[in-house]
C-alpha cells in the first residue's frame, strides 16, 4: 500500500494518543481520524459539510471497514479505513453532517469524498413558509425541548403592517447574516396587538438557513433554575455551527427598570447569557418582547454592543392605517394597531386606543 513517502503503518488505530476524563468517545474518533494526516502517511485532506442528509445515507464508501462508532448527545461519529484512506463521518440529529477524508494522494481524497457524499442529501424542499421552531419548558423530566413546524410570513408580505420607523429597523434585522451580527440582545416593545410576535416569526423565516429558533415557554423559570438555564444555553441536540435565537415573550418583569429585587438575579443571568461567560462559545441571540415603554426598561439591557436592536412597534399612523384598511371608517385619530385593523377588516367590533406614537430606536 502506498504511504506517500512515510513509514508503513497498519492504519490510524496503531498510534499512541492521550486522553483524559474530560474527553468523550467522539473525541477519540476525531483524534484517530487525523492521526495519519498528522504523521504524513496520508497528507491529503478534504472536508465537506452537508445539510438535509438522507436517513439511509451511510456517508461511507463501499467496502469501508468500520474502526470506531461513537454516539454522543446530538451526534453520531464513525471512523472507517480503506486502502490508502481514512474517513470520519459525523451526523447531527438536526439533519446535517460533516465528512473528512485523508488519503495518500489528492486524487484519492477527492474521489473517496465524492463517493461518501454523492446522493447523500435530500433534494431542496418546496418553500411552504413553515419554519421548525423548538419549544422549551421545564417538566417533571427536567428541561424539555419539543419542535414543530410553524407558519411564518415572509417579511416582504407583511412590511405594510408596520409604521415606517419600526419597519425599517425590522428590515435591517431581516437582512442580517452570521458575519454581520453585532450584539446578542434584541428588544421589541410596544402595545399589545402591534405585531411583535409576527415580526419575530418573519425573522425566523429569514434566518432559517443559519439560525435555529427556540421559544422559551416559561422564561421566569428559565432564569430561576440554573440547571434549566445551562441546558438551554448548551442548546440540546443541535449542530454547534448554527446560531440560535431564543424567544422570550411578554417578559416585562425581567427587563423592567423598577422590577422587583427578586428579579435582579434573573436579569443578571439574562445578561450573562448574551455577553457573559455563560454565553461565550455559543452563538446565541436572545429576543425579548414586552409591552413596556422604552423609558421603563432597565438601562443595562439597552447598552450598545450588548443590545443588537431595541425596536418600538407601535400603531400605524392614521393615514397608513386608513390606506391599509382601504377606508378611514373606524380608524382612530392616532391610528390603529394591527390587531384593531384586522378586526375592522373582518367586521368584528374593535375599539381604537388613542395612543401617541413613540419613536423607535435601532442599535447595530
Amino acid at each position: 500500500m502506498p504511504t506517500g513517502g512515510g513509514p508503513e503503518h497498519t492504519g490510524p488505530l496503531g498510534r499512541m494518543l492521550h486522553f483524559d476524563d474530560m474527553d468523550v468517545p467522539s473525541d477519540v474518533v476525531d483524534a484517530l481520524a487525523l492521526s495519519s494526516f498528522v504523521s504524513g502517511d496520508q497528507p491529503w485532506a478534504r472536508t465537506k459539510r452537508l445539510d438535509r442528509v438522507r436517513a439511509e445515507a451511510t456517508l461511507l464508501p463501499v467496502g469501508a471497514k468500520l474502526a470506531r462508532v461513537a454516539v454522543d448527545e446530538g451526534r453520531d461519529a464513525r471512523l472507517a479505513i480503506g486502502e490508502g484512506w481514512t474517513v470520519r463521518a459525523v451526523r447531527w440529529r438536526t439533519g446535517g453532517a460533516s465528512i473528512t477524508v485523508t488519503a495518500v494522494t489528492e486524487e484519492l481524497a477527492e474521489s473517496v469524498l465524492a463517493e461518501c457524499t454523492t446522493g447523500a442529501t435530500e433534494p431542496e424542499k418546496v418553500d411552504t413558509g413553515e419554519v421548525e421552531i423548538g419549544f422549551w419548558h421545564q417538566s417533571q423530566m427536567g428541561p424539555t425541548r419539543t419542535a414543530r413546524n410553524v407558519a411564518c410570513d415572509e417579511w416582504s408580505t407583511i412590511r405594510d403592517n408596520y409604521e415606517k420607523t419600526a419597519g425599517d429597523a425590522i428590515e435591517r434585522l431581516v437582512d442580517l447574516t452570521p458575519t454581520t451580527v453585532h450584539g446578542r440582545l434584541l428588544i421589541m416593545h410596544g402595545s399589545p396587538g402591534t405585531g411583535k410576535t409576527t415580526a419575530l416569526r418573519s425573522l425566523a423565516r429569514a434566518w432559517r438557513d443559519w439560525c435555529q429558533v427556540d421559544l422559551v415557554i416559561d422564561p421566569q423559570q428559565l432564569f430561576t433554575d440554573p440547571s434549566y438555564l445551562a441546558k438551554v444555553a448548551a442548546g440540546g441536540p443541535t449542530d454547534s455551527r448554527r446560531w440560535r435565537l431564543l424567544l422570550l415573550e411578554d417578559s416585562d418583569d425581567l427587563i423592567r427598570a423598577d422590577g422587583l429585587a427578586t428579579n435582579t438575579q434573573q436579569l443578571s443571568r439574562l445578561l450573562n447569557l448574551t455577553d457573559g461567560l455563560l454565553g461565550q462559545g455559543g452563538n446565541v441571540i436572545v429576543a425579548v418582547t414586552t409591552n413596556e415603554k422604552i423609558g421603563r426598561l432597565h438601562p443595562a439591557v439597552l447598552r450598545p454592543g450588548r443590545c443588537m436592536a431595541q425596536i418600538e412597534v407601535g400603531p400605524l399612523p392614521f393615514e397608513q392605517a386608513s390606506a391599509w384598511l382601504g377606508t378611514s371608517t373606524g380608524v382612530g385619530a392616532y391610528g390603529a394597531t394591527l390587531a384593531e385593523l384586522l378586526a375592522l377588516r373582518d367586521g368584528k367590533p374593535s375599539v381604537a386606543t388613542p395612543v401617541t406614537p413613540a419613536s423607535s430606536g435601532f442599535y447595530l
